[in-house]
């Protein structure tokens, strides 16, 4: 809702289509740069995957997903590794992955042996950091970065509340 209102165009960066298929509900960030990531939630639970264009464990080093990042990815998500949306010539694009089952008390991941000396190797500390840290500080940060303008942070905390917007509370916020 905040980037609608702070970018009426149509041209965001997060997005959210709950009829991505006739079972899965889907979120997803385009940077215009290259870098995405999707977050499929259905009915066998939630798969998450990043891809940073700029990462050493880029798919496009190799022309393979980097190893263990989707070698462990279970059978009942499988169709979201091999999903053409998220492939290039059947090869996926992915940097980073994570996915959780439905009854699952954690969250899993791939074993990966990780490049050295590189504290972010797969991207996901900056890709997911709205996802770990979902205060309206952190997305009044981002949209000012992003969209190089100011950004009221009582706007943002209406939106966040889940207070009714109205012509006036988006004009005039706090």
């Amino acid at each position: 809702m905040l980037e609608a209102v702070l970018n009426p165009d149509g041209a965001r960066r997060y997005s959210f289509n709950r009829a991505w298929s006739e079972t899965e509900e889907i979120a997803s960030m385009r940077n215009g740069s290259g870098d995405e990531f999707d977050v499929i939630f259905s009915p066998v639970g939630a798969y998450v995957r990043g891809f940073d264009h700029e990462s050493e464990m880029s798919p496009y080093v190799d022309d393979v997903p980097w190893p263990g990042v989707v070698d462990s990815v279970p059978e009942v998500f499988r169709n979201c590794v091999e999903e053409p949306a998220f492939t290039d010539d059947g090869m996926p694009r992915v940097t980073a992955c994570m996915w959780r089952e439905v009854g699952s008390e954690h969250w899993q991941a791939g074993e990966i042996d990780f490049p050295e000396d590189n504290a972010d190797p797969d991207g996901s500390g900056w890709l997911f950091h709205l996802l770990v840290d979902p205060s309206p500080e952190a997305f009044q940060k981002f949209a000012e970065d992003y969209y190089e303008i100011p950004v009221d942070i009582h706007a943002v905390r209406h939106v966040y509340a889940l207070r009714p917007l109205s012509v006036f509370s988006v004009a005039s916020p706090g």
